[in-house]
């Protein structure tokens, strides 16, 4: 017996603890639906304008048919209410002369006599209301004070008693001749219903003033509004539909010639200028539509003067390129052969030798970089992709940019995993890239150290210069990438510059469908970081390096964030800093002399070689 209780103590516990399991479940489950249905009202506010409308609508309606119903029942309660009471002090009054009509005609003046003779006459009165049954009580009077006849208190229904309150008698005692009213609640049925009690005092022979009280419960006008209640809900409900289908059929009117003007508006910004509105009639809306043709038509024109004039610029500058492009071969044929005579010349002959070679060096790369300008914006421009390591680029950029990174007393610092970093690219395209990118930084960076960091994910690759130097200004992270900008117009440069490197950069960048940024700070320097897919046609979704600079704290020697690997690092204070390339020369070329190559041993730069 004792196995059995403890197997069915078990089993309620186990049951227990299903139970509640099931009631958290299910809790858990309609907060969840609760909370997606309420996410999906927030989203359907905020993009839908029908919805604000047609829900504004028909909150304020509900208002006003609520504000108005309220007055409606309380006027309908008032008037039941008074009406009933009317017809009750008139029914009491009629009563009460009856009864008092009734003690005076009786000869028996015994207590049983007119005991009887009061109940008789009380119960009659029970039954000879207009609207449904009344009660009656008859009771001792507070002021009577005869001994010899008292009556006992008569009540047709048990348990009414309570309803005459002692405000009521006391009352009914200081004026006798005047009817007193008072609505109070009664039970019936188990259930409290209000109830109108009408006393008056009558006179019983021989037995002195007593208090007759009618007493009508108002069943029927609860009933009444009640009914009136639920037809209230009924028609609220109703009409809220009524409204709410009305807006939406009004507010589409309005709303679906805005939807087709937005929807004609985003086919005009992708490109499509002969997008119109259809005009329907001459209202408003009609009056908007032809004023946004309008807008198109002389957006169009606007646009199409605009490519007129671009494709003339840059027809333009590529027929004049070309056309500089010979006289300039034969020139600079010509100044290449006076600068290698140049030994042989007077001073300043040789000084202008040299400045003249290192013009029509400069003239050639702003050639070319018209050239290629020219070519991207023809959409011309085209990519020899092969799979390629991000390192060996930057290898072969810092080869080239050593000579002005002694002259500048720059450190560079690579920072990033020894893994390969392949990637399907134009390795041309991404080189010059770098390229451009390290000598601003070193340009710029005030013979300060300059960090270049590596990163891949799955998705691309990215590289990230960053310099110690002037850094930018709010909002010329945005200009540095137009063509031919420059900060400081006046600051000394020394690798010369076309003023179109990191415009052709940005393109080259955007033709790998990769992302050429930009970030700096007055005083702290700048950072700029190209981010290239890793297989051609796939999306990047992030960049696998920050943009923004760390912060000072997670810095250390060298700029370098503290636990990164560091791949090399090319000190400028091991060598004796060569003298400058010549004027106008190409970026990195130090001049007669200078070392042009830096080689590499076990992967790190030696600047001393």
């Amino acid at each position: 017996m004792r196995r059995v209780g403890r197997d069915v103590l078990d089993a309620a516990r186990w049951a227990g603890r299903i139970g509640r399991r099931s009631v958290r479940r299910a809790t858990v489950a309609i907060a969840r639906g609760a909370t997606r249905f309420a996410r999906f009202l927030v989203r359907w506010w905020r993009h839908s304008l029908q919805f604000r409308v047609v829900v504004a609508t028909v909150v304020l309606c509900l208002i006003v048919m609520g504000l108005l119903q309220t007055f409606l029942y309380q006027r309908i309660a008032e008037g039941l209410v008074d009406d009933r009471m009317r017809i009750a002090k008139e029914e009491a009054a009629k009563g009460t002369a009856q009864i008092q009509e009734a003690l005076d005609k009786t000869d028996k003046l015994d207590a049983d006599s007119l005991r009887q003779i009061s109940y008789d006459v009380v119960k009659r009165q029970e039954t000879e209301s207009a609207e449904g049954v009344r009660k009656l009580l008859l009771m001792r009077a507070l002021t009577n004070d005869v001994r010899d006849i008292v009556l006992p208190t008569l009540e047709t229904e048990t348990g009414i008693e309570p309803a005459v309150t002692p405000k009521m008698r006391d009352e009914l005692a200081k004026n006798a001749r005047v009817q007193q009213v008072q609505i109070v609640t009664v039970p019936r049925g188990g259930d409290l219903v209000p109830a109108i009690v009408v006393g008056s005092i009558v006179q019983v022979p021989e037995a002195g003033p007593y208090e007759l009280y009618y007493i009508y419960p108002m069943e029927r006008q609860q009933q009444i509004l009640a009914m009136v209640m639920r037809t209230f809900l009924l028609g609220v409900v109703i009409f809220a539909v009524l409204v709410g289908l009305i807006a939406h059929l009004v507010t589409r009117l309005v709303v679906d010639p805005v939807r087709e003007a937005a929807v004609v508006a985003e086919r005009l910004a992708n490109g499509r200028l002969n997008e119109r509105l259809d005009i329907k009639g001459e209202d408003d809306l009609a009056k908007l539509a032809t004023a946004f043709n309008g807008m198109a038509d002389a957006l169009q024109a606007h646009i199409s003067r605009l490519e007129d004039l671009s494709a003339l610029q840059q027809r333009f500058v590529s027929d004049v390129s070309h056309e500089l492009r010979t006289p300039l071969t034969t020139i600079r044929m010509a100044a290449e052969v006076i600068y290698d005579e140049r030994q042989t010349f007077p001073p300043v002959s040789e000084r202008s030798t040299e400045i003249l070679y290192g013009e029509v060096e400069r003239f050639d790369e702003l050639l070319a970089d018209l050239l290629e300008i020219s070519r991207i914006d023809a959409g011309a421009a085209s990519l020899d992709r092969e799979t390629v390591d991000l390192r060996d680029v930057v290898d072969r950029v810092l080869t080239g940019v050593m000579g002005l990174a002694r002259y500048k007393g720059s450190s560079i610092t690579l920072v990033g995993a020894e893994e390969p970093i392949r990637a399907e690219m134009d390795p041309r395209r991404v080189e010059r890239i770098v390229r451009n990118l390290v000598i601003n930084a070193l340009e710029h960076g005030e013979g300060r150290p300059v960090r270049i960091e590596f990163g891949s994910n799955d998705a691309a690759i990215a590289v990230a210069v960053r310099d110690f130097g002037v850094g930018l200004r709010p909002g010329e992270p945005d200009l540095v990438f137009t063509r031919f900008w420059r900060g400081d117009p006046a600051r000394k440069r020394t690798t010369g510059g076309t003023g179109l490197g990191l415009a052709i950069a940005l393109e080259d960048a955007r033709l790998h469908d990769g992302s050429l940024q930009a970030w700096g700070e007055p005083g702290v320097g700048s950072r700029f970081r190209l981010t290239l897919p890793r297989v051609a046609g796939r999306p990047i979704g992030y960049s696998p390096l920050p943009l923004t600079d760390p912060s000072p704290a997670e810095l250390g020697e060298n700029g370098v964030p503290v636990g990164e690997p560091i791949k090399a690092t090319v000190d400028p204070t091991a060598s004796t800093p060569v003298p400058p390339p010549a004027a106008g020369g190409p970026p990195g070329d130090p001049g007669e002399g200078a070392p042009t190559a830096a080689p590499q041993v076990d992967g790190v730069v030696d600047p001393e070689l």
